[in-house]
């Protein structure tokens, strides 16, 4: 049986697009575990060229922690990018992020969210 979503761990699932037409596996973050429903935030390696918008953390293949997110390569969590999904959508865990990192998650959730 597979485990439960814990808070902070980085999963494979299945992220729906915002148009919610479809969706495409990718890495996520688990914000929030609610029973059968999860909030997650997305995680895209394809990082635009020029700077990166102050609602998105930059995770780098350099950093220390790196290694225990299971991310492939240099990614953006993108607090712009929130969604509730059933457990059902998840596929396998990947990692976990560090407490830096999550702090920073905080601070872009933050800012996307208008809580400031």
């Amino acid at each position: 049986m597979m485990s439960k979503p814990q808070l902070g761990e980085i999963w494979l699932v299945r992220f729906p697009f915002s148009d919610l037409t479809s969706a495409k596996l990718r890495p996520a973050l688990i914000l929030a575990v609610h029973q059968e429903e999860v909030i997650i935030l997305g995680i895209f390696s394809k990082i635009p060229i020029g700077s990166i918008r102050n609602s998105w953390a930059l995770i780098e293949d350099s950093n220390p922690q790196f290694s225990q997110t299971g991310l492939k390569k240099t990614s953006l969590i993108r607090a712009d990018k929130i969604a509730t999904v059933s457990t059902s959508v998840f596929q396998r865990k990947l990692g976990n992020l560090s407490t830096d990192l999550w702090v920073e998650v905080q601070k872009i959730l933050k800012i996307a969210l208008n809580l400031d």
